[in-house]
């Protein structure tokens, strides 16, 4: 059977409100596009890109949306919650909360020290735990929410980036299973997604030509596209939670 469009009108995320972190980096733009195309309002953080964030944010609004814009940097323990604050300020509440936000300096374990373990862990593991915990009570109370966390390959199978990247991607895991367990009789969803090898982001900008780094199955690179293909079909399904979802070329057969 041919497969067919969403229509935005019979979308469950029409008119949703969303936080994405990480907004600036390439995997997040392209979700944020697709979430403003189905018709949701946007919150969207940058580290250190403003002008791609503030770039989103406009294409969202010629498409009618709300799209407000803010600093973070998640490493700072205080950042979960005035990001919270800021978006149900501004937007009216949080019905979907994408973590995206990441950082990942390849290390060599017998290099990694404790300001580099600590800062890794505050930004990949900590900062998504407090972002959920802060929207959740508002999304129970309204009976709809979708968490989104951003995880990697390297929770698998350790990945090259080093144990501080791997392990805190691994945390996310069973941040996951915890949260979703409690909440999936409240129309909430935990889930997170494990993107592998994709191009156009600042951790992998090689070209369509260029070299693969390992050996794909499919041989060849994933793209920003797919990765939104795949977080926006997780984010519309209802009785999809508590799962991890690889997408990763075949590399990892979860």
């Amino acid at each position: 059977m041919a497969g067919t469009s969403i229509d935005p009108v019979d979308d469950v995320l029409q008119g949703r409100r969303a936080l994405v972190t990480g907004a600036s980096g390439g995997i997040g733009q392209e979700l944020g596009r697709r979430l403003a195309e189905s018709g949701v309002d946007l919150f969207l953080t940058y580290s250190g890109h403003a002008t791609e964030a503030e770039q989103l944010a406009g294409k969202a609004r010629e498409l009618g949306r709300r799209a407000e814009v803010m600093q973070a940097d998640f490493a700072d323990p205080a950042s979960p919650a005035r990001v919270i604050e800021a978006a149900t300020e501004r937007l009216g509440g949080l019905d979907v909360v994408v973590a995206a936000a990441g950082t990942g300096t390849k290390t060599p374990w017998e290099d990694v020290d404790e300001q580099l373990w600590d800062h890794t862990m505050a930004v990949n593991t900590r900062a998504p735990f407090f972002l959920a915990k802060l929207a959740l009570p508002g999304m129970i109370e309204r009976r709809f929410g979708r968490i989104l966390l951003f995880s990697s390959i390297a929770a698998f199978n350790g990945g090259v980036i080093g144990p501080h990247y791997a392990s805190s991607k691994a945390a996310l895991h069973g941040l996951t299973h915890f949260l979703a367990s409690r909440v999936a009789d409240t129309g909430v969803t935990v889930n997170a997604i494990a993107p592998a090898l994709i191009r156009g982001t600042r951790m992998l900008p090689a070209g369509p030509d260029d070299p693969l780094p390992l050996p794909i199955p499919v041989g060849r690179l994933g793209t920003v596209e797919e990765v939104a293909d795949m977080s926006l079909a997780m984010l519309r399904n209802g009785y999809l939670t508590n799962k991890v979802i690889t997408l990763d070329g075949g590399l990892y057969p979860s």
